[in-house]
């Protein structure tokens, strides 16, 4: 393509005389190809063997392609600034959350009212929870239920601060939510997220809920808290829910995944593993290995799961946990479908409201839960 446009060029120079500029243009296109010439020798010798892809370093354009200006001006920001900010101590981790969680409330708050979302504190099998409701509930929705569990890598998102995806799929998908506030570390490690969950989805199918109408889902670690919520009831033979939407779901804590390095330094939230999320996973794991399946739902058994729909992005560091768990519902006769988003980095779907992308994807989510929950 550049050299069809520095032909052109030179065209157009000859034809107007302009003998200097034409020069230039048949250097600068000589020079490229020398340059490109030289890349390929040198990358094709690096590459020779079997084994690691060494890349060249490189500048990834913002992609314009049927991306909205808003999400593309999500994808040209700069790092999160918190992307490697871990504590130093239990008291750090906790001080991180909570200023976090405060933060949010007042946006939160308006958010609320411009979409025309309520908002109800309760307690559901001893578990705090904050349960969201759209102005109007579809018929086909009536006597469905959301259960949200909200992400932040699995020390932050407490709180009212929780809430915010909740509040999106009440507005968007237009069902009723239950978001879980489940505890975290520093002071409750794993198993306590999970345990929350399932009190919280015992007492709904306990009140009378059809566990067929219920619907589970998160994003990133609420994505991959989902999936452990699953094999728990799963082990423990209780009937499973309608449907799952576990969008980027945090499923392997060990860091595994071929996108955690083919994605580094270019998905623009979390990063790079080596920055808050290496911690985070180990300050929730606790004592228990990172392998281990409540931890991390990719290396459990997933046959037997309700109908799942995944989402990720082609920036996104946890791509492979996507991909990964998709083969293995699909190996195991699970309904499973992937919605991947051009250019996005981790759940940046979710970073502006107002984004066609983010009223996309959870009209997508409510146009899968439609074909797998019971009404």
């Amino acid at each position: 393509m550049l050299m069809t446009q520095l032909r052109s060029l030179a065209g157009t120079a000859l034809r107007s005389s302009s003998w200097t500029v034409c020069l230039l243009l048949a250097a600068t296109a000589s020079a490229q190809e020398a340059d490109f010439s030289a890349l390929t020798e040198a990358q094709s010798a690096l590459n020779a063997a079997p084994g690691l892809r060494q890349v060249p370093g490189r500048a990834i354009p913002v992609p314009t392609e049927g991306v909205s200006p808003a999400m593309q001006a999500l994808i040209a920001a700069p790092y999160s600034p918190f992307w490697a900010a871990t504590g130093e101590s239990p008291d750090e981790w906790r001080a991180y959350a909570e200023g976090a969680s405060a933060a949010a409330e007042p946006a939160l708050a308006d958010l609320r009212e411009a979409l025309g979302v309520a908002m109800e504190e309760a307690t559901m099998g001893g578990v705090r929870v904050f349960v969201l409701t759209p102005e109007a509930i579809p018929e086909a929705h009536n006597g469905q239920v959301v259960l949200n569990l909200h992400g932040g890598g699995y020390v932050y998102g407490g709180g009212v601060g929780g809430t915010y995806e909740a509040t999106l799929m009440a507005a968007y998908g237009e069902y009723r939510v239950v978001a879980v506030d489940y505890r975290m570390p520093p002071d409750a490690p794993y198993p306590a997220a999970v345990d929350d969950a399932e009190a919280v989805y015992r007492a709904l199918v306990d009140e009378g809920q059809d566990p067929a109408a219920i619907a589970v889902n998160g994003t990133s670690a609420g994505g991959g808290l989902a999936l452990s919520l699953l094999l728990r009831l799963k082990t423990e033979g209780l009937p499973m829910p309608g449907g799952l939407a576990a969008n980027t779901p945090w499923a392997d804590l060990t860091g595994s995944g071929d996108s955690y390095r083919a994605n580094e330094w270019l998905d623009n939230v979390v990063v790079s593993y080596g920055g808050y999320l290496d911690d985070a996973a180990r300050l929730y794991a606790g004592k228990v290995n990172l392998a281990e399946p409540g931890v991390s739902p990719l290396f459990g058994d997933l046959a037997g799961l309700p109908p799942t729909l995944l989402v990720s992005g082609t920036r996104d560091l946890f791509l492979s946990d996507s991909a990964r768990v998709q083969r293995k519902l699909r190996r195991a006769g699970v309904t499973a479908e992937l919605q991947l988003f051009e250019g996005q980095s981790h759940g940046q779907y979710l970073f502006d409201p107002a984004a066609p992308e983010t009223r996309e994807i959870f009209v997508e989510i409510a146009r899968f839960l439609d074909a797998h929950l019971s009404q």
